[in-house]
């Protein structure tokens, strides 16, 4: 088997084969073809070195077009499109990583030092009043967190000195190594998988890039939180090791029970007790609204223990929106339990009056009663 074989026909696909099609092609062919699963074969060895050296070309997009234009003379100048000693494993290591590179700890890089590893994320859990909940509050905390040295600015290094790339893993922080049909990517056990080795350490941060610092925050709280909320304080976490970039720190917040109002998303609710005379004759409730106003509620007369009266606006605020929810208030009719001489007089008088209209519910249970015995 040649290199001057079509590569289209060495991966048995049309010319017209996407990307995922050409890959789907090769994997079948690599496995079928490797020498692992033909020991002693070189009719298969040399097919799978054919077709590892057809899917590097044309996975490509660039030399896919160049092959497709001018085919194998596209390279026979630039040193072939893949093929030769070395290259046996390169095509289905790609493969490889494509279905488990996120398991082995992320895809390979393309050369060069491979970014340190992001800082860790932080939660901090912050206690607010429901009146702070509707306003808004701006609200100054401290923590405690991992933050770049300032001495070495996060590198980890001594002041003066510099940084060199790890000799064991070229400074790519990753190291590969064939384990039968498969090739295994994972950190360098030397730098750690920064690609990085500091040969004079910096004194105070001892080579880490960070120290433990008190940090002063402001946290700005929008109007209409509820409990739960979280804001997101960007890079404001722990500094990554080595100058690597800082995590972020989250800011939970929770609201404090209120001594009048429930809450339920953007609705207030509470409850009012009143007397018996203005249930029964109509009023007005006088409800100090978190707002700073005061809302007048309407009672209707005749009104039972238990109705809701409803103000509309009165509520939360619409966490990042416009408009408001709505004040909810509970009627609760209260019996008197203290009574004066006159008081008591007054209410024989309007006993003695009584028909049993003015409480229709009171007189249909009764009439039910009365229907059940005589049954």
């Amino acid at each position: 088997m040649t290199t001057t074989v079509d590569y289209y026909e060495l991966l048995e696909c049309e010319r017209t084969a996407d990307a995922g099609t050409l890959k789907s092609a090769y994997r079948k062919l690599a496995m079928r073809y490797h020498p692992d699963k033909n020991a002693g074969c070189r009719d298969s060895e040399a097919r799978f070195k054919a077709v590892s050296e057809a899917y590097e070309v044309l996975k490509d997009p660039q030399k896919r077009a160049a092959y497709d234009r001018y085919g194998h003379a596209a390279f026979q100048q630039a040193g072939g499109g893949g093929g030769g000693q070395g290259q046996d494993f390169g095509a289905f290591s790609d493969i490889f990583e494509s279905v488990f590179g996120e398991f082995m700890g992320g895809q390979r890089g393309g050369g060069g030092r491979q970014p340190g590893r992001r800082g860790a994320d932080l939660r901090f859990d912050m206690e607010i009043g429901l009146d702070e909940a509707f306003h808004g509050v701006a609200r100054t905390i401290t923590v405690d967190v991992a933050a770049a040295c300032d001495s070495c600015h996060g590198s980890g290094a001594r002041p003066g000195t510099s940084v060199k790339a790890c000799q064991h893993c070229g400074g790519h922080g990753k190291v590969r190594a064939q384990q039968g049909f498969f090739v295994v990517e994972r950190a360098c056990p030397v730098c750690g998988g920064t690609g990085e080795m500091i040969a004079d350490p910096c004194p105070d941060c001892r080579g880490e890039g960070r120290i433990e610092r008190t940090k002063t925050l402001e946290v700005n709280v929008p109007p209409g939180v509820d409990e739960g909320t979280r804001i997101r304080l960007s890079g404001e976490g722990e500094a990554g090791p080595r100058g690597a970039p800082p995590g972020d720190l989250y800011v939970f917040l929770h609201v404090k029970r209120h001594a009048l109002f429930e809450r339920d998303g953007t609705t207030l609710f509470a409850r009012a007790p009143v007397s018996f005379t203005t249930a029964a004759l109509g009023g007005t409730l006088h409800i100090p609204g978190l707002d700073g106003t005061t809302h007048d509620i309407r009672i209707p007369p005749g009104i039972q223990s238990g109705k809701q009266l409803r103000q509309r606006g009165a509520g939360m605020p619409v966490l990042q929106g416009r408009g408001a929810g709505d004040l909810v208030i509970q009627v609760e009719v209260e019996t008197p339990t203290r009574l004066s001489v006159r008081q008591r007089e007054l209410l024989e008088l309007f006993r003695e009056t009584e028909t049993g209209d003015e409480c229709p519910a009171s007189q249909g249970f009764f009439a039910k009663i009365k229907k059940a015995v005589a049954g």
